[in-house]
């Protein structure tokens, strides 16, 4: 159950704080470094900056080999809500665009742009946003998020995402805890920078409007305080509270429960209790963002440990080399055994793996320690449950047991003991007699958890495919099926339709059928009156025949009639042309020729050296001949008449 709000007040009030369980007090070794201000450095030879270097996913890069940027420049475009932007430190060249030797325990390269300086350090224009407050917040988180901010404790979340909460925030922490040993580089911030340090809250306390906001610092920082008090004194709003230097008080659960009593819950956030934190040096990179307009290009690093001529704490350009920054503090490589440079504390720093590997947004700390300043690594024993790890864990797991799950691979057995509520802080490993190296084996385990996990989604998202394939498959054949029953069934309407339209007709030509039964039936009772209409059809049919044939015969007597005229009109002609060759005869001295003859001949006439006729003759025998022939065509005509008769 979360503590009441005016419970964590009154206790705050008090200075009355809430203790986490366990927890260790190594050395601190912080007096090395944090007696000298800050230092700024010389711009080195190469920046070799990693496109991703926040948790989340990295943004589209926007530069191209051979480009020549201007400091402040971004890099990449933030195109997915958890993608977040880098800048160019500097001006100068872009030369390459392949991946380097990463900030990271495995060293396994990682996409990086290869800046080369050109030494004059020029500035891109810049965009402040003074008056924040009359602003729409989306405005404001637009350019926390274009300014390239991520958390820079360690964890490296994007800040825009953090400073957009969906729940109710009672309590903005600001987080000045610096518990690992030898790192000073917020200690540092906080004497030098703590007005603009407070100008940061500002923005977080209109983006946020949480009820108080509490800046928490280690009481073994004196000065941190004292000036952050100063800040912070005009509003009351404000409380600067001093927490009990214990390891790891700085972590995300520990200090939310040090300062109000809440425990986040397992897989939770602190948003889930009322509280949302923030680094000091991200208020830091809020405030230079918002009221000068720089994105993120350097930050505090400390760089120290025996093997360090003078460890300080310098401005380090983000992707500059490791070997830079040593170079710069004077490294000792004679008071080593062998190389061995931490990125980060000792105890959850990582080694790194080449100098070459670039600073990036988390990195607070480079410890070159000397031969036997640290335990050196003996071998590994076997557990003997002492329980110390047990103990000291700040998150109240069992080490020894995850640890046995971890080297055996028994991940589901690792995970029911929450394995990934593990911090990692290597409390655990720092208290072991038996030497064991704790903290790999958890890390190793959720590596291979997580790429597990990533392959099983990988396999479900294809079964996903196939099986949406295979339902999409199933829809188009089940509608094919549908659109296939469908035209059956209409073809079958029509069928049914044309099999009724045709038993109409069927039923039709029954009624007709039964109708002319029906007559034949009255017929049939009627026999001498049915014989009566037969003998009167047969009658007709005979007198039509007569009929017919009479007109048939009337036909052919107009033919014979007509045949007959046809010859007596020959045979005047024939008369004519006699006459008309007579008549050429005689005007030929009245001489006979072949041609009279032939008429004569052809006439019927025979007429054989007959002496010359008088005109009176001529025309006697002329009506003789057509009398002749009239006489023919009647006989002619009469025997006609008595055949058809």
């Amino acid at each position: 159950m979360n503590t009441l709000y005016e419970a964590v007040i009154e206790r705050l009030d008090q200075n009355n704080l809430w203790q986490f369980p366990g927890g260790v007090h190594p050395p601190g070794q912080k007096e090395r470094s944090n007696t000298q201000p800050i230092q700024r450095m010389s711009i080195p030879e190469v920046l070799y900056v990693p496109v991703k270097q926040h948790t989340g996913v990295e943004g589209d890069i926007i530069v191209t080999v051979g480009e020549s940027v201007l400091k402040g420049q971004p890099l990449t475009r933030s195109s997915l809500p958890f993608a977040v932007p880098v800048h160019a430190p500097t001006s100068g060249k872009i030369t390459e665009i392949t991946p380097q030797p990463s900030a990271h325990p495995s060293g396994v390269p990682e996409m990086a742009i290869t800046l080369v300086p050109d030494g004059n350090d020029t500035c891109a224009m810049l965009k402040p946003l003074s008056q924040y407050q009359q602003l729409p917040k989306s405005t404001v988180i637009e350019a926390i998020c274009d300014a390239g901010i991520s958390g820079l404790g360690g964890a490296g979340f994007p800040t825009h995402i953090k400073v957009s909460p969906t729940k109710p925030i009672d309590f903005l922490i600001i987080n000045g805890i610096e518990c690992e040993p030898y790192i000073s580089s917020d200690d540092r911030l906080m004497r030098e920078h703590a007005w603009q340090i407070r100008q940061g809250i500002d923005v977080l306390n209109y983006l946020i409007e949480p009820k108080c906001i509490i800046v928490a610092v280690e009481d073994n920082k004196p000065q941190a305080i004292e000036a952050l008090t100063i800040a912070c004194q005009d509003s009351e709003h404000y409380r600067v509270v001093s927490v009990p230097t214990v390891y790891p008080a700085g972590g995300e659960k520990q200090l939310v429960q040090v300062l109000t009593g809440r425990e986040i819950p397992r897989k939770g956030l602190p948003a889930d209790v009322g509280c949302v934190m923030f680094n000091v040096g991200t208020c830091y990179a809020i405030a230079d963002a918002i009221f000068s307009g720089k994105p993120l290009t350097e930050r505090v690093v400390t760089i120290t440990g025996s093997a360090i001529e003078e460890p300080q704490n310098v401005w380090a350009m983000l992707g500059t080399p490791v070997l830079h920054l040593l170079t710069h503090a004077g490294y000792l490589p004679h008071k080593q055994q062998e190389q061995h440079v931490i990125m980060g504390g000792p105890m959850m720093g990582f080694t790194v793996t080449r100098l070459t590997v670039p600073v990036v947004k988390i990195t607070n700390c480079l410890l070159v320690p000397a031969k036997n300043e640290l335990p050196a690594p003996e071998d590994e024993r076997a557990c003997i449950r002492c329980g110390f790890c047990a103990d000291v864990c700040p998150a109240t797991l069992l080490p020894q047991q995850l640890y046995w799950y971890s080297k055996s691979k028994e991940y589901d057995n690792a995970e029911e003991y929450n394995l990934f509520d593990c911090i990692e802080c290597g409390a655990c490993a720092y208290v072991c007699p038996s030497e064991i190296p704790l903290v790999h084996y958890y890390r190793k385990a959720k590596a291979d958890i997580r790429n597990l996990r990533d392959e099983k989604d990988k396999s479900d998202k294809a079964k996903a495919r196939f099986e949406a394939r295979k339902a999409r498959l199933l829809a188009e054949k089940e509608a094919r099926e549908e659109k296939h029953r469908l035209a059956a069934q209409a073809r079958k309407q029509a069928m049914e339709k044309s099999d009724s339209g045709a038993k109409d007709k069927i039923a039709a030509a029954l009624a007709r059928a039964k109708a002319k039964k029906s007559q034949s039936t009255e017929n049939s009772e009627s026999p001498q009156s049915t014989a009566q209409e037969k003998k009167a059809q047969v009658q007709a049919a005979v007198a039509r025949a007569k009929a017919k044939k009479a007109q048939t015969a009337q036909n052919e007597t107009t033919s014979a009639d007509k045949k007959a005229q046809v010859q007596a009109a020959v045979v005047r002609a024939k008369a004519k042309k006699a006459q008309t060759a007579q008549n050429e005869t005689t005007s030929a001295d009245k001489k006979p020729d072949a041609d009279t003859a032939s008429n004569n001949k052809t006439s019927g006439t025979q007429v054989q050296d007959q002496p010359e006729m008088s005109d009176a003759e001529r025309q006697k025998r002329e009506k003789i001949a057509q009398a002749i022939a009239r006489a023919k065509a009647r006989k002619l005509n009469q025997q006609n008449s008595s055949g058809d008769s």
